[in-house]
């Protein structure tokens, strides 16, 4: 038989293999077929359900009700049902999308549908009907994917038909609309699909690099070989991608000629178990830079992830991890994260890469950013890696030393937490620094997350180190004295008031408290140290200084603004054991 497979596809020793892992994000889904984002920056991920339904996984949480239930027009299951939604690049404003299902007779329908009054559900009476391909025969490789080209056009794949073979012959029939990738052109009123490519047997899953708009194409095998294809941006020309005259690599018809096909660029057999491709995509997220440019795929009945790169013009192929997943297919959220779904149990993974990461740098002082921690005070920590869930989810009271499955070490003891964040693609935790750590010299810090560890990371311990919160990074938060009101531009301090600002860095407190514990209203825990303020460049009489009661790790100092301080914008610095705050800004009115 014919072979080029040793000229593409080179071993995994080739080059180096990344370290992934899977968090799982969302569960409680039936028979899951698809996931995507909508594009419109809300951060959901719609997960398409074969049996008929789109539902929204948010934030680790489950809407309720579907966005979409069309259930009554499906037929489902096997390889038919609700396989796939694509939302074009407008949906925020057209509040369009598209969906790709097997009809009640067994033919394949591809529909429009508008969302409805709320953000969070579909109107299911809105459907208008683009495209019906006849597929009754065989109920097996009806394909299923949608999905928007660079170019704003709506792409289709379908399957051969089904049966063994192509018996219908409809891939290598070029007036057939089976075994075939489609173009529509969706928003400029054409409904007529284009073939720009032929020769497949079932695509069950295709996606552009959203960086280069490559496409990559994941095709089923028919009983030894599974493939993926390839196809440059800006292909013009029809290209055959070679079933039924070839599987994979090789010769499907005795004697075949693969002149004038195109090969695919990785395949593998299914010698070890594995029985069916699911294509993926190009990770071209932000927090795993180590996965950058990587494609990922898998099969459904091995549950091995696969990723595929190229190096010098060469398509190097390997396995990333093993799962016991039955991966029925991959998703990319609008940041270019991407999922995996267990078709099995109906979970929902997102593909990480390694351990969280960061460096001594990214962990700072709370409230001045400087680098480097204090005993008892609060850190904030940035990397990658953190967590996996958008927004900023808090702890209680008391607070805990495991937020979101992820946790913080210093020297090896937990530190308490007050916040896990993950906004406008920047991780942060901020957690409060054991007092029992030794001022000065170093000290090692270790994030968990989902029970991987970050490497250790030694960072700076100062005896003290002050840093004066704000509230938009420059004003100082402070509350007046009496009426415990905020100092803003609108309700300014008064020269001679007495006011409460608040820090962290300023050390060791005469009646200290427990690492997590709120100090207590008496007796008061006052700092060892006498910090010195000025205000304006006065100095401001200092009437109470230490920890801020029924707070953790918070300090306060009540202090009076000077009587001859002048009114505007002043600045605010607090000294102690010979280290200076960065200034902030406090409103004195005249």
């Amino acid at each position: 038989m014919w072979r080029l497979g040793c000229l593409l596809i080179l071993s995994a020793a080739a080059f180096a293999q990344p370290s992934i892992r899977l968090i799982k994000v969302g569960g409680g889904f039936s028979q899951p077929s698809h996931i995507t984002g909508a594009g419109d920056g809300s951060g959901r991920l719609f997960i398409t359900e074969q049996r008929g339904r789109i539902r929204i996984l948010h934030n680790g949480a489950v809407q309720p009700e579907p966005f979409l239930d069309i259930s009554e027009k499906v037929r489902c299951c096997g390889e038919r049902g609700l396989l796939s939604t694509a939302f074009p690049p407008d949906y925020a404003e057209s509040g369009e999308f598209y969906v790709y299902y097997t009809n009640l007779a067994g033919d394949i329908v591809v529909a429009r549908y508008r969302r409805g009054a709320s953000a969070d559900v579909a109107d299911p009476a809105s459907e208008t009907i683009l495209l019906t391909i006849p597929h009754r025969q065989f109920a097996n490789h009806n394909g299923g994917q949608l999905a928007f080209a660079p170019d704003g056009a709506l792409m289709i794949g379908t399957g051969d038909g089904g049966g063994g073979g192509d018996p219908l012959g409809n891939a290598q029939n070029p007036a057939s609309l089976l075994g075939k990738l489609l173009r529509m052109d969706v928003k400029r009123g054409s409904l007529n699909p284009e073939i720009v490519a032929i020769g497949l047997r079932n695509p069950w899953r295709f996606s552009f690099d959203r960086a280069t708009g490559d496409l990559y194409i994941a095709d089923v095998g028919q009983g030894q070989y599974e493939e993926v294809n390839f196809q440059p941006a800006g292909e013009t020309a029809v290209r055959n991608y070679g079933w039924n005259i070839m599987e994979g690599l090789h010769c499907f018809q005795p004697g075949c000629n693969p002149a004038g096909l195109t090969l695919p660029v990785a395949e593998y057999s299914h010698n070890a178990g594995d029985c069916s491709v699911t294509g993926g995509f190009v990770y071209r997220g932000t927090r795993y830079p180590s996965l950058q440019g990587i494609y990922f795929y898998g099969d459904y009945c091995s549950g091995r992830i696969r990723t595929l790169t190229r190096a010098n013009g060469a398509w190097q192929s390997a396995v990333a991890l093993q799962t016991n997943l039955l991966i029925s297919t991959f998703g990319e959220d609008d940041s270019g994260e991407l999922y995996v779904a267990d078709h099995g149990s109906g979970d929902i993974y997102q593909i990480a890469g390694g351990p969280p990461a960061f460096q001594a740098a990214g962990v700072v002082n709370a409230a001045s950013y400087e680098p480097g921690i204090t005993p008892g005070g609060i850190a904030a920590l940035f990397g990658s890696g953190l967590t996996t869930v958008q927004g900023i989810v808090e702890g209680g009271d008391p607070l805990p030393r495991q937020l979101l499955n992820t946790s913080v070490t210093v020297n090896g003891i937990a530190a308490p937490l007050f916040a896990v964040a993950f906004v406008n693609g920047q991780e942060q935790i901020n957690f409060q620094v054991p007092y029992e750590i030794p001022a000065g010299g170093k000290a090692t810090v270790v994030v968990t997350n989902n029970g991987m560890a970050s490497a250790p990371v030694e960072v700076d311990v100062f005896p003290v180190q002050p840093g004066i919160f704000t509230t938009d990074g420059e004003r100082a938060a402070a509350l007046h004295g009496f009426t415990l009101e905020p100092v803003t531009a609108a309700n300014p301090a008064s020269p001679g008031e007495v006011i409460a600002l608040y820090a962290t860095g300023l050390g060791p407190v005469d009646n200290p408290v427990e690492t997590g514990a709120l100090a207590p209203l008496a007796p008061l825990s006052r700092t060892a140290l006498q910090p010195l303020v000025t205000i304006g460049g006065q100095d401001a009489a200092v009437e109470f200084a230490g920890l801020a009661p029924l707070f953790a790790g918070l300090y306060q100092l009540n202090v009076r603004v000077p009587a001859g301080a002048a009114a505007g914008e002043l600045e605010v610095v607090i000294t102690s054991g010979g280290r200076s705050s960065r200034p902030a800004k406090i409103p004195v009115g005249p």
